[in-house]
């Protein structure tokens, strides 16, 4: 067993910002009054399970399409930059359409278990080992589930503005690893 503590505290981090639940929260509660009630359950386990099957075979599913990792890595680093610019800019460059229901989609995939999200992943599989990165999934699904299930609360007690401090300071973290990610893998693709 390769259980470390290191591996899976960056990697729970890493996971954080790219899921990014607290700056999450506005759209939460947007859907919330769109439609109705919220499927926390539901949408953490859809989230968890996209997240553990593509750890162990996203990398297969992209040698079956004839993408390397490392080629994934580099476009991953893209869609991270992008999101961080989102975060840091107040800035959306991508929209999805109006919801219908609050579970699976938008919730468990894009939100929580997006393009970013699968994109860490696969990196971080590059670099750590398995288990620590299932561990650092489920801390994190747990953290999305306390969030969705009291997203009413901490709005409350957080307010609008220090969401966005979060938020932004979770931007500057995210652009930080699009750089590094981006300059680990362009090395591999010559």
């Amino acid at each position: 067993m390769n259980f470390d503590l290191k591996e899976i505290f960056t990697a729970s981090m890493i996971l954080f910002a790219v899921i990014d639940i607290i700056g999450s929260i506005p759209i939460i509660i947007d859907l919330r009054k769109k439609v109705g009630h919220i499927q926390s359950e539901k949408a953490s386990i859809v989230a968890a399970i996209l997240m553990v099957v593509f750890l162990f075979v996203g990398k297969e599913i992209l040698n079956l399409i004839g993408i390397d990792v490392n080629s994934f890595a580099v476009a991953g680093a893209f869609i991270i930059f992008f999101l961080a610019l989102e975060m840091i800019l107040g800035i959306q460059l991508y929209k999805d359409d109006e919801p219908e229901t609050a579970a699976v989609v938008p919730l468990a995939f894009p939100l929580i278990a997006g393009a970013g999200t699968m994109t860490s992943i696969l990196s971080l599989r590059a670099e750590y080992h398995p288990i620590n990165i299932v561990i650092a999934i489920l801390i994190n699904i747990i953290f999305v589930y306390i969030v969705l299930k009291s997203s009413k609360k901490i709005e409350k007690i957080i307010g609008k503005q220090g969401i966005n401090v979060i938020r932004k300071i979770f931007g500057v973290i995210l652009l930080a690893i699009a750089v590094k990610l981006f300059a680990t893998n362009i090395k591999g693709l010559f």
